[in-house]
């Protein structure tokens, strides 16, 4: 019986030729940071962040006088002054809560995923450009759009599609393509579209300070009712990506029920204000916002809930916070509500002239 070493071809042998010079095999060096990238990442993205805020405050758009004397000659009421400043703060602070919930939720599930694409660093920076100006928004009450806020925010804006363009190839290059499987367990391909969400209703903010405080109109048409509309649609899509991911846990907590029914009710309710008569009164669709917006803080308490059943618990926080529930999703919808509040006060504004 042939032994080990008998089986299958010898490798050739090595002989020494004299004079020859032997080569010395040397092992790769591997250069180990001092910093580790994600520090680098978080550095860069708050470094972003802070010169949005102060260059933010230095591109305000001048030639409105604090009375708000327009072009024209004319003179705004105080009171539609008041309404549209406190609608345009109130889609910052919209702003502000999606963008912060992009920050945190694309931080965890692209360092689940190691950051294996470049492009996966953007939306965490772009993320925090966003809530940095939308933060600066939020405390402008002046008359007049920022430039360097009206530009964040449609940079937000067109990134979320992008975004949402890389997800969509991976879920269709996968074996299988669009899929259940492929679209519960790649990528979520809904995710990216919360930038966006948050680019527009930060671009709205500017254009709605920006506007006659009497009549604010966007796109021609009046500004309550447009932007109603368009936040009964931000509801809807936002309630598609929550169920679909809560449709992957077979809704085995009667809780996850409550995501994909009360919005769609809420957004029914702003489609039902928006055909209203100007100056109607919106008490019913003003309930559906702040249910769906206590809805979305109540969800944190819930995925950390969940999070805190699984092995470990948050004594494992570093593995069960990137695969547990996602803890910084459910604040989106929080985020769109505050939208569909600022449409409805600006449906129950009275235009008033002096």
């Amino acid at each position: 019986m042939p032994t080990l070493p008998d089986r299958g071809p010898r490798p050739p042998e090595r002989r020494f030729t004299p004079g020859a010079v032997m080569k010395r095999r040397v092992a790769p060096v591997r250069v180990e940071a001092a910093i580790h990238p994600v520090v680098v990442l978080a550095a860069v993205a708050a470094g972003a962040g802070l010169l949005t805020w102060f260059a933010a405050g230095r591109s305000k758009r001048l030639g409105l006088s604090p009375a708000g004397d327009s072009s024209e000659g004319r003179r705004y009421s105080p009171r539609g002054s008041a309404v549209t400043a406190s609608a345009a703060q109130r889609l910052n602070h919209a702003s502000s809560m999606l963008a912060a919930s992009v920050l945190f939720d694309s931080g965890l599930e692209h360092y689940r995923g190691q950051f294996f694409n470049r492009a996966m660093y953007t939306p965490v920076i772009v993320s925090s450009i966003t809530l940095a100006s939308s933060l600066h928004g939020a405390g402008d009450t002046d008359p007049g759009s920022s430039r360097v806020r009206h530009t964040a925010q449609a940079l937000a804006g067109l990134t979320g599609l992008i975004g949402f363009g890389f997800h969509a190839y991976n879920v269709g290059k996968r074996e299988g393509g669009y899929s259940l499987q492929n679209l519960f367990y790649s990528a979520p391909i809904g995710a990216p579209m919360a930038l966006t969400l948050a680019g527009l209703l930060g671009i709205v903010a500017e254009r709605v300070r920006d506007a006659d405080p009497d009549e604010p109109r966007l796109g021609g048409k009046p500004a309550g009712r447009m932007l109603a509309l368009a936040t009964a649609g931000m509801l809807a899509g936002t309630t598609l990506e929550a169920g679909l991911l809560h449709f992957r846990g077979a809704f085995q907590n009667p809780a996850m029920f409550v995501p994909v029914t009360l919005p769609p009710l809420a957004a029914a309710l702003l489609v039902r204000a928006a055909g209203k008569s100007e100056g109607a009164s919106q008490v019913g669709a003003k309930w559906g916002m702040w249910a769906v917006s206590a809805m979305g803080i109540g969800g944190v308490a819930f995925h950390a809930y969940g999070v805190a059943r699984m092995m470990g618990g948050f004594d494992n926080w570093r593995q069960n916070l990137i695969d547990g529930p996602p803890l910084p999703a459910p604040p989106s919808f929080s985020g769109v509500a505050l939208g569909g509040l600022a449409a409805l006060e600006l449906l129950e504004h009275r235009p008033l002239r002096l």
